[in-house]
């Protein structure tokens, strides 16, 4: 699924480049796909962007905490890519609930920052839709899958 990068709505305070201006090549062939964007590498290659430096996602949620500019800059740029991904479905099959998981549903400034972005692409004048970290963490696709197998204890 490709990032819909035309409506991305910057915030006049940000420091990355718009995604238009800042392409991603995708490993199926085509260019800015939402992968390429909202996962663990895609928040670490934006934050490269900015500084230069590569570090792992986990450092750049640890600086964001220590107050870190360019941190917080490349959490919050990432929060509003995610709420332009996550809007799609909003708008398509207005869910009571969307459930994060993965390393990144770690962060738990997602859940605050959000909110906040979510009105720029939802298709409504009111987001209702609740964005939740999984319950089991972000081992929680490995545990469902194993519900799937036939007799496997959980």
């Amino acid at each position: 699924n490709t990032l819909p990068t035309q409506a991305f709505c910057a915030e006049p305070d940000d420091l990355l480049p718009a995604p238009a201006a800042n392409p991603r090549a995708c490993y199926c062939g085509r260019r800015d796909c939402i992968e390429q964007w909202v996962c663990g590498p895609g928040f670490e290659r934006s934050y490269t962007l900015l500084t230069g430096e590569s570090v792992k996602a986990e450092v750049i949620s640890a600086r964001h905490q220590a107050g870190q500019t360019e941190a917080t800059a490349t959490l919050r740029n990432y929060a509003n890519l995610l709420a332009l991904s996550l809007a799609t479905v909003i708008n398509i099959v207005d869910p009571d609930c969307i459930v994060l998981g993965g390393g990144l549903s770690n962060i738990q400034a997602l859940y605050r920052l959000l909110p906040d972005y979510l009105p720029n692409y939802v298709f409504s004048d009111q987001v209702d839709t609740r964005i939740v970290p999984a319950k089991f963490g972000d081992s929680s696709g490995v545990r469902g899958a194993a519900w799937l197998w036939p007799g496997a204890p959980v």
